[in-house]
C-alpha cells in the first residue's frame, strides 16, 4: 500500500461564500466514505497565516505570506494500493472542495 498525498492552494476555493455549508458538507462526506473505505489516514484545512520556518541551526524566521507565494491550504493523507485510487480519491475531493488537487506519493519509511 502506498500513501498519498492530496492537497490545494491556499485561496484555490474561490465559490461563494454562501456556499460554504454545502462544500463543508460534501468534504465531510468524502472524508467519512474515505474512512468507512479503510484508506483515510489524517487530513484537514489550515488556518491562514503566515508560516515559520525553522532553520537546521534553530533560528526561526518568519515564512512567506500567503499572498506572495502559494502555500498549502488543506490536505488529505490516504493509503491505497495504486495511483489510479489516489486519483480517484482526489477527484472526489475536488468536486467536494470545488477547487483543483494535487496528488503527490509520500516516500516509503517502514518505520512510519
Amino acid at each position: 500500500m502506498a500513501r498519498f498525498l492530496i492537497s490545494f492552494d491556499d485561496g484555490a476555493m474561490t465559490f461563494p461564500e454562501e456556499d460554504l455549508p454545502a462544500v463543508a458538507e460534501d468534504s465531510r462526506r468524502v472524508v467519512s466514505e474515505a474512512r468507512d473505505a479503510g484508506v483515510w489516514i489524517f487530513g484537514g484545512g489550515l488556518q491562514r497565516q503566515r508560516r515559520s520556518i525553522v532553520g537546521t541551526d534553530g533560528t526561526v524566521t518568519d515564512g512567506p505570506d500567503p499572498e506572495t507565494k502559494p502555500v498549502i491550504g488543506g490536505f488529505s493523507i490516504i493509503e491505497v494500493p495504486s495511483r489510479e485510487e489516489a486519483m480517484m480519491w482526489a477527484a472526489r475531493l475536488a468536486d467536494a472542495c470545488r477547487c483543483a488537487q494535487e496528488v503527490r506519493e509520500i516516500m516509503f519509511d517502514p518505520d512510519s
